[in-house]
């Protein structure tokens, strides 16, 4: 709450001061609803200049620039297109290959994969919780001319509401900083299924003056807090029937009223490097030749916590209560590296990884054939590496590989990709991908109060292998077309264990962490395109997914379908843009994972079939200067379409609700 009043405040001040002294400061939005930001540049460093004294009204939107993890660089978009309508949710991104369940903030299933790793080593597990949960790679940096201050807002379910703020500002043109907190709680329509999340961020970039160093870091403090129910109690009387009765979600039975999760997770980043030797074509100071020296830091702390009051048989035997099982992680990182640059061969880095892992429990588990199941997991990882990238015409090049030399957990990772740009409006690329790891720290060893939920397999597991193959080409006659070829080998997934002796009404009691032995193929086609007729446009998204397995371990609906039918235009004398249509979405039947809240995971289930029931929403947006306003009626059509609209065995999607909100953006 803390962090909160003070990104809350310190935002107020900088927008009545923005409004207040609207005449110091016009920031020109030079980009039309037509134009398109999905271009993406590499951060250049500033060239060395003398200073001068800029026009304020040469300011633009193109001068509030945001820097991703990977120094792709775009411009702050205030236009309103039918991507910010799939993108203004609780996760802030698209959303299509996923399914959400009923509350706002609960979890998500997943309509369609993505194996590709971002890092070489485990995870600490619980990834159904993690949706929110930012990590180093998820984390934008901000170069801007004034400060400027982004603000979300939107309606949740029952009590409470979504706010996300974020203030960003300069004390020179190359010292950057960004503070943020993005809070949310959403009392449900069900019983015991509240969501809380904070997440804190503050971010800060710097390049001297001769541009020869340069400074990124920041600090992230996040928590996500669950409210269990285990899902419906009594699905087939109390909510597939229909009974007007139980429309009134809290006569609904649910299975737990006492159970809680949270995930709490503190991070501090740094990166920086200095060159050593720069070498400028001509007096236009122009990079031609450089060599750099770079320290890469990070330290994380996060726990994962399952707690409840008084144990219950459907997760099995009883060790004691009240349940308080959490695991705890503690990850720190550095690289050393040194990169060379040259305008004509491109840029090259070498690098050394050290990685060290502490992964514990606070006891010692004996079972009851004597065998100790250990309380912690720690190591030293040691990794070499090298990254390459170039341009050559309208070629781009990029590659990147991580080799360990000692250490348990990680194996290897290769990414390279090579794209070609025909001109502004086509673009081709070809991206691969190699890597291999053991799997998340909950596969390896957990502890539990709950007798089935203990278990170290860190003897018998193997490293998990991914690889693929993707080819993408992007055009604004034909659409975007992607396809994408996945193997993978000794795959971990949770599932029920037949092995294990159930006791009298648990029906979870027996999942545990499982690998197959066999590999498993995946191919996955996504087709996008839009067709305009005068102020209507039709936007679709297509995927279809197959899946190559002895198995049935990697379950995903065969057909993901979004389409909306959409009018825009402005009115009232250009005053305001509106938007207003509908959209679609439906995916096919298929064995959904079900949901297990004692892990925080997904696991495989066989014994039902799910989907293939339609989603309909009806929104209006409108835009007003640099304000977006977004209104929402979410699945209509869920009162005459069947009462079958599942997230997961035993948890529904949200009934009809009517949400809004704004995204407003304040310049001074």
């Amino acid at each position: 709450m803390k962090y909160f009043l003070i990104v809350f405040f310190g935002c107020l001040t900088f927008s009545l001061r923005a409004q207040q002294e609207d005449s110091t400061v016009k920031v020109k939005d030079s980009i039309s609803q037509t134009d398109s930001l999905s271009k993406k540049k590499k951060e250049k460093p500033l060239p060395k200049e003398k200073p001068k004294r800029d026009s304020i009204n040469e300011i633009t939107i193109k001068n509030y620039k945001i820097i991703s993890f990977a120094r792709d660089t775009t411009f702050l978009d205030t236009t309103l297109t039918i991507q910010k309508e799939y993108k203004y949710n609780y996760l802030r991104r698209d959303d299509f290959e996923l399914m959400p369940f009923s509350n706002i903030g609960q979890t998500y299933n997943s309509l369609g994969m993505d194996f590709d790793r971002a890092t070489m080593y485990p995870n600490l597990g619980a990834k159904a919780k993690h949706f929110n949960y930012w990590e180093v790679e998820d984390i934008p940096y901000y170069n801007v001319a004034t400060p400027m201050t982004d603000i979300l807002f939107k309606t949740t379910l029952e009590q409470g509401q979504l706010l996300d703020a974020m203030l960003t500002f300069n004390t020179s043109r190359r010292l950057n900083f960004s503070i943020g907190y993005k809070g949310h709680r959403s009392l449900g329509k069900y019983n015991s299924n509240q969501i809380r999340s904070g997440n804190f961020t503050t971010t800060t970039n710097y390049q001297s003056r001769n541009g020869r160093y340069t400074l990124r870091a920041h600090i992230a403090a996040q928590d996500i807090k669950s409210q269990e129910n285990g899902g419906l109690l009594e699905k087939e009387l109390q909510f597939e029937a229909g009974d007007p009765e139980f429309r009134d979600r809290p006569k609904v039975d649910v299975r737990f009223d006492d159970a809680d999760n949270v995930v709490l997770g503190k991070r501090y980043y740094l990166e920086h490097a200095y060159k050593l030797i720069r070498r400028n074509r001509d007096s236009s100071y122009v990079e031609k030749t450089s060599l750099s020296l770079g320290h890469t830091f990070g330290y994380e702390t996060k726990y994962y916590q399952f707690l409840q009051t008084s144990g219950d048989a459907y997760f099995g035997d009883l060790i004691l209560t009240p349940v308080n099982d959490k695991a705890n992680l503690k990850t720190a990182y550095n690289q050393l590296s040194l990169e060379f640059y040259n305008r004509t061969l491109g840029r090259l880095q070498g690098n050394v990884n050290i990685f060290h892992y502490n992964y514990f429990f606070n006891s010692v588990f004996f079972t009851e054939g004597g065998q100790e199941i250990g309380s912690r997991l720690n190591g030293t990882e040691l990794a070499l590496g090298a990254d390459y990238e170039k341009t050559i015409g309208g070629f781009e090049l990029e590659g990147a590989f991580r080799y360990n030399l000692s250490g348990e957990l990680s194996g290897n990772i290769l990414d390279a990709s090579a794209g070609y740009r025909f001109n502004d409006r086509n673009r081709f690329k070809v991206h691969l991908h190699s890597s291999s790891r053991m799997p998340d720290f909950n596969f390896l060893l957990y502890q539990s109060e709950y007798l089935n939920y203990n278990w170290q397999n860190t003897a018998s597991f193997k490293k998990e292998r991914v690889n693929s193959l993707e080819a993408s080409f992007d055009s604004e006659l034909i659409g975007s077309l992607s396809a994408k070829y996945t193997n993978l080998d000794n795959y971990a997934y949770f599932a029920a264990d037949p092995l294990l002796e159930v006791t009298e009404g648990a029906e979870q009691a027996t999942i545990r962490p499982f690998q197959e032995d066999t590999g498993i193929s995946y191919i996955k086609l996504k087709y996008t395109k839009e067709f305009r007729l005068g102020k209507f446009a039709l936007n679709n998204t297509v995927m279809y997914q197959t899946v190559s397995q002895e198995s049935n371990v990697l379950n995903l609906p065969q057909l993901v379908t979004r389409n909306s039918l959409y009018f825009s235009s402005d009115v009232f004398k250009k005053a305001m843009y509106l938007q207003t249509g509908i959209t679609l979405k439906y995916f096919s039947k298929y064995t959904m994972n079900g949901y297990n809240p004692v892990l925080g995971e997904f696991f495989v289930q066989d014994t039902e079939e799910l989907g293939g029931f339609p989603l309909l929403d009806f929104f209006i947006n409108a835009r007003i200067q640099q304000t977006r306003i977004f209104l929402k009626a979410e699945h209509f059509n869920s009162s005459f379409s069947g009462y079958n609209f599942y997230a997961a065995p035993n948890y529904p999607y949200r009934d009809f609700v009517i949400r809004f909100g704004l995204v407003w953006n304040f310049f001074s």
